[in-house]
């Protein structure tokens, strides 16, 4: 491209691209923002494309982003067989568990563990140093417009007037900043970069500070105390992947000179620094030995762009996925948007008032951070999306599948963005393959299965390096089994039968086929599952004597109902299987039913067995509420009074993800006053320290969610929550404001998907909608529920009166709009 059209390209699309991200009322409700820079990471900023991620910090003299690649893990793809001798030990852990000896079982059943997932990794931190010509800096401001996904910081400093916009664009792989000044040649910068892992840096074409270096071979989790947790294997081309990191300065009048200790740059007017990164791996089972340098080929074609250019197609991909869904509550009345973040949220917290504006935004910050970090094909969001700093992250950074890395996806479909879903369900095809290695390597079994932790490798085996996890979290089984519910619900939400066919029904099938094998007579007519665990809880058996190895929680059978009913649906819609079909009713039939318990609870064991931790975060045996649909105020009330009940015995106190998941579970119950009270603890601001851990749970400053410490999946679960609140479809009608709080009266939505493939639109006042909206995707027959009594537009179609209010059948077509006004 010659200068003149890249100067006419500035003239034309500059413009364009400011009336986009001008400020104005609607982009004030989506940003957050603060009167100082960082200190702590939980203050700084989160941007990212998908792929790359970085945490903006702020600083005026020196401003920091901690840099993240969503592929940069340790380890490599996983060894399987790892210990040849679990099986001897299935039998005695079931012999023991029968005849009540559970201390034994325990013993045996961690005789059956496999090796420890690995993490993932911090990629580098870029430092950029500013000298001025003056004294302290005035006015200063920092914000993430989340409507954009533009990051910005201004300040002045001796009568100039400096500004940094920031974002990660997906369309060109980079993460782009933009230095401006209000007077010419004043930009003083040095640009450096530096890691925790092992690197070296140079030059590349006179004007490319490199970082590369060779990522671990294992990290242990940081839960482990070990003397050599962090292992460098240069000589093993399959274990620790390879990674760089480049970046390039650019200015139309500054001088700009690089060698290994930066980028120096000295009297520009604007500069835009590009910042681009990648990974040697290709797949789960491929060995990371790669070197295809292709950072510096996105390097290339996005320094060719003018920086007009790459903010527009920035924002016309980010939009097309943000802009579907809008929110407003109660008007913003009450909201107090002109304060900083942090001082918003320490009212909120303080006064027990109303600030719908800031509800409003914690639900589309959700979207925005998953849109922000479930891009990569086959690398779905982490505990913590795609950012974390510490070598040794909490957790690993991984994927625990026994809650958390499903709960990152509770919202993908309903929140309009199915397309991030996508990530997730790679990598359930991964864990199939590796998966049925260990089902035949440790169980004897057919199918495929895997447990409470994964990794960008599709690890699928029982974790505890072989003896050293507890049970109870390490070896549960029903990590694939409740996975593939999230391919059945993509089939739901799009009625997508291709998916269903070739995807979403082999993996469904393979898993029910390991549960077959998994599945063992108890003797008492009863197909049961054991080892059984609750995950990480407890139960007393015995005065002064605790276990955690059962037999059929109430969680395992929910999951594998839940699993065999969506086959059983599956097999019909594809019109497939019918002898399968025949064994999943019948080993259904004999599963143990759902009980309830002296306290009139929902038992979440086998026995009516209490817990030492009667408040524990996890409340597992209530999955057939939420996100299932196996107990339900429609269809067995009974039941779900008890499940009402075991949320009342366990409280309301917790940590983030744990409130969030309560969230959902009280609005699946019809309770929209104690959802939206549990969606208000999830607001409470919290600090680094100080907390207690099991009453913790809250907000960051920078809003990420406290569990504590920091995972994503809180903010997740939260705008998962209150979808749930304003739109539910799981029983085949589409419910509008199922489970509204009192407090939000008046509002609108528009762009929450329901179950049949409908887009749903509407505005309610009063507590009831005013009118609505459904985008029919696919045709079919849409029944909408209401307390309103509405009327289609231009249609015939009567409203009748039902239990929860009236109901509306509108037989639709495909790509049709239908306007529903209330005749109330």
């Amino acid at each position: 491209m010659n200068q003149g059209l890249k100067t006419t390209l500035l003239f034309v699309v500059l413009p364009l691209c400011m009336q986009l991200i001008a400020p104005n009322a609607n982009a004030q409700k989506n940003t957050l923002w603060y009167k100082k820079p960082a200190k702590a990471w939980t203050e700084a900023l989160p941007i990212g494309n998908g792929r790359l991620g970085a945490m903006i910090f702020g600083g005026v003299d020196d401003e920091l982003l901690q840099l993240n690649e969503s592929t940069l893990w340790s380890g490599g793809p996983v060894k399987q067989n790892v210990n040849p001798g679990a099986f001897q030990y299935l039998a005695q852990v079931r012999e023991a568990l029968f005849k009540g000896e559970y201390q034994k079982a325990h013993e045996l059943t961690q005789k059956m563990q496999g090796l420890y997932s690995e993490s993932f990794l911090p990629m580098a931190d870029l430092h950029i140093k500013q000298s001025y010509n003056g004294g302290n800096s005035t006015s200063y401001y920092r914000d993430l417009n989340i409507g954009n996904a533009v990051a910005t910081t201004k300040y002045t400093v001796g009568g100039v007037n400096y500004k940094r916009e920031i974002f990660a664009s997906a369309p060109d792989k980079v993460i782009v900043i933009r230095f401006t000044a209000d007077k010419a040649k004043q930009l003083n910068l040095k640009i450096n970069t530096s890691s925790q892992l092992r690197f070296q840096k140079e030059v590349l074409n006179k004007n490319v500070l490199q970082l590369s270096g060779k990522a671990p071979a294992h990290v242990e989790p940081s839960y482990v105390d070990s003397k050599n947790p962090i292992v460098y294997a240069d000589d093993d081309k399959c274990r620790g992947m390879r990674y760089e990191v480049l970046a390039k300065a650019v200015s139309s009048d500054g001088k700009i000179t690089a060698d290994t200790s930066g980028i120096t740059v000295k009297g520009a007017s604007s500069l835009t620094l590009y910042v681009t990164a990648a990974t040697s791996f290709k797949a789960y089972n491929q060995c990371p030995d790669g070197d295809e340098k292709v950072a510096a080929k996105y390097l290339d074609k996005a320094a060719a762009k003018p920086y007009a250019q790459l903010l527009a197609a920035h924002l016309a991909d980010y939009h097309r996925f943000f802009n579907r869904v809008s929110l407003k509550i109660n008007d913003n009345k009450g909201s107090h948007a002109e304060l900083p973040t942090d001082e918003r949220l320490a009212l909120y917290n303080k006064n027990h008032g109303t600030d719908p504006g800031i509800e409003a935004l914690y639900f589309q910050y959700g979207r925005y951070l998953l849109i922000s970090s479930s891009r990569t094909p086959g690398v779905p969001a982490n505990l913590q999306g795609i950012w974390n700093k510490e070598l040794r992250a909490p957790w690993s950074s991984n994927y625990t599948s026994n809650i958390n890395v499903q709960m990152n996806y509770w919202m993908a479909e309903d929140c309009n963005l199915s397309e991030m879903h996508q990530p997730l369900f790679e990598l359930i095809k991964g864990l199939s393959e590796t998966g049925a290695g260990v089902a035949k390597d440790f169980y004897h079994a057919k199918g495929w299965v895997t447990h409470h932790n994964t990794d960008i490798w599709a690890l699928a085996n029982p974790v505890g390096d072989l003896g050293h996890g507890d049970p109870k979290w390490a070896n549960w089984a029903m990590g694939g089994d409740w996975l593939t519910r999230h391919l059945w619900e993509h089939y739901l939400y799009t009625g997508d039968k291709a998916f269903l066919k070739n995807t979403a029904y082999p993996l469904m099938k393979g898993a029910a086929e390991f549960t077959f094998d998994w599945l063992v007579p108890d003797g008492q007519g009863h197909l049961v599952t054991a080892p059984s665990m609750s995950p990480e809880n407890d139960f007393i058996y015995a005065e002064g004597k605790t276990g955690d190895v059962s037999v059929s929680t109430t969680m395992d059978m929910g999951i594998i109902r839940d699993l065999f009913d969506n086959l059983i649906a599956a097999t019909k819609v594809l019109g497939v299987d019918a002898a399968f079909r025949d064994s999943l009713i019948a080993k259904k039939a004999k599963l143990i039913p759902y009980q309830i318990g002296s306290k009139g609870q929902l038992q979440e064991w086998n026995k009516d067995q209490e817990s030492p931790d009667p408040h524990h975060r996890h409340v597992s045996h209530l999955y057939s509420v939420y996100p299932a649909n196996e107990i339900s105020i429609a269809v067995n009330p009974e039941l779900a009074a008890a499940a009402k009940r075991s949320l009342e015995l366990r409280g309301d106190e917790s940590t983030g993800w744990s409130l969030a998941w309560k969230v959902n579970l009280w609005a699946r119950l019809r309770d929209g006053n104690h959802a939206y009270k549990l969606y208000r603890d999830l607001l409470r601001l919290t600090g680094e320290s100080g907390y207690n851990y099991s009453e913790g749970g809250g907000l960051y400053p920078n809003m990420f969610d406290a569990h504590p410490p920091f995972q994503i999946d809180g903010n997740f679960g939260g705008t998962s929550g209150l979808a749930e609140m304003l739109l539910q479809s799981q029983d085949g009608n589409v419910h509008l404001l199922p489970a509204l709080p009192d407090a939000w009266a008046n509002g609108e939505i528009k762009g929450l998907v329901a179950r049949g493939a409908f887009v749903v639109d509407m505005k309610w006042a009063g507590g009831k909608v005013v009118t609505a909206q459904v985008l029919s995707k696919t045709g079919g027959t849409c029944h909408v529920i209401s307390k309103s009594k509405l009327t289609v537009k231009g249609l015939s179609a009567t409203p009748v009166k039902v239990k929860e209010g009236y109901e509306l059948v509108i037989n639709t077509e495909k790509g049709k709009l239908y306007q529903l006004v209330s005749s109330l």
